[in-house]
């Protein structure tokens, strides 16, 4: 019973169906028609004009966003949790050629203008010191968190104002907007680029870079294929984009994982050390209680040294959130 990552689950029946219906010759790298197509599928999803390019990565799709909006010299604010900080390897770095991570506190792995400007304030307007050039946020936070809209609209209001980019890391932004029960474009609200997760949501092998500002798509590009990442059949990722919009599969997928999380949450008291609003739970409990679990047949993750972390899927089976459930409750 799998409780791991999202990453682990199987690939959903109709993106294998969408890909296998892509199998055809046609103009290599982005020139096929999915992949053209992209640019109005997401416009009509969130509402507004974009330019959206496929990866195969969230790490790339992360990365290549930010390098559209931070020069090598400058910096990105993002909390200290920030899984392009903690789980990236350093590719921030790499992608933006030497750009710094600015390292900014809050509650739940979320960000707040309070919390921003005790990292930007201080700086001195010198060329002595990295200026902030962005501004990322992770929709869900690294610890299960969802922003509402208005404290989007707040970070976005103090980006403006300080003429910062804004970034949305969106892994799990379908289990947010479920969770919330907002559109994709209420979830997202004013940022300038997101990564719209699809891989820990049923896609194979597939990520959306979602540019709110086209101009940005002309760099994204270039520097898409200078890392390595214009695949030479790209008709296969932007499928998989393309079977996740269609019918609001990827929506249909998270309120399914969020559901199997909100079962376990349910028999966690006292134990969760975040609120459940994703399909990331934190629960406290101590190795040998972890080991009675793994001994009934769970797969987890440890978080430190007194907690475990458990992450549902679109596939997780109810009877498995069930037995879950049934077994924390009686430890």
């Amino acid at each position: 019973m799998l409780f791991l990552s999202d990453n682990a689950a199987s690939v959903h029946p109709l993106v294998w169906e969408a890909m296998r219906a892509a199998d055809a010759p046609d103009t290599p790298y982005d020139g096929d028609a999915l992949s053209a197509a992209l640019d109005e599928r997401f416009a009509e999803l969130f509402g507004r004009d974009c330019a959206v390019l496929w990866a195969a990565t969230g790490t790339a799709a992360n990365c290549l966003a930010l390098s559209c909006m931070v020069q090598p010299h400058g910096g990105v604010v993002c909390h200290r949790e920030a899984h392009i900080e903690m789980d990236e390897g350093g590719a921030p770095g790499f992608y933006l050629h030497g750009a710094k991570l600015l390292l900014a506190d809050g509650a739940g792995a979320k960000l707040s203008p309070e919390t921003i400007r005790d990292v930007i304030d201080p700086i001195r307007d010198d060329v002595h010191q990295v200026q902030p050039h962005a501004i990322s946020i992770t929709q869900a936070s690294e610890y299960g968190r969802a922003y509402r809209p208005d404290e989007v609209a707040a970070i976005a209001a103090l980006a403006k104002d300080r003429g910062l980019g804004l970034h949305m890391d969106g892994a799990r932004f379908a289990n947010a907007a479920a969770f919330l029960g907002l559109s994709a474009s209420e979830a997202a609200g004013p940022v300038d680029a997101l990564s719209f997760g699809c891989i820990k949501n049923g896609a194979m092998s597939a990520e959306a870079i979602v540019l709110f500002d086209p101009a940005m798509a002309d760099v994204a590009r270039y520097r898409r294929k200078r890392a390595g990442h214009l695949q030479s059949k790209g008709r296969y990722l932007a499928a998989q984009l393309h079977a996740m919009l269609n019918g609001d599969l990827w929506l249909a997928n998270a309120r399914h994982a969020n559901a199997a999380a909100a079962e376990i949450a349910g028999a966690c008291e006292g134990r969760l050390m975040h609120p459940a609003e994703a399909n990331e739970l934190f629960v406290r409990c101590t190795a040998d209680e972890r080991e009675a679990l793994r001994a009934r047949g769970f797969a987890f993750y440890d978080w430190g040294d007194d907690a475990a972390r458990f992450v549902t899927a679109w596939n997780t089976r109810d009877s498995d959130a069930r037995a879950l459930a049934e077994a924390i409750a009686s430890l």
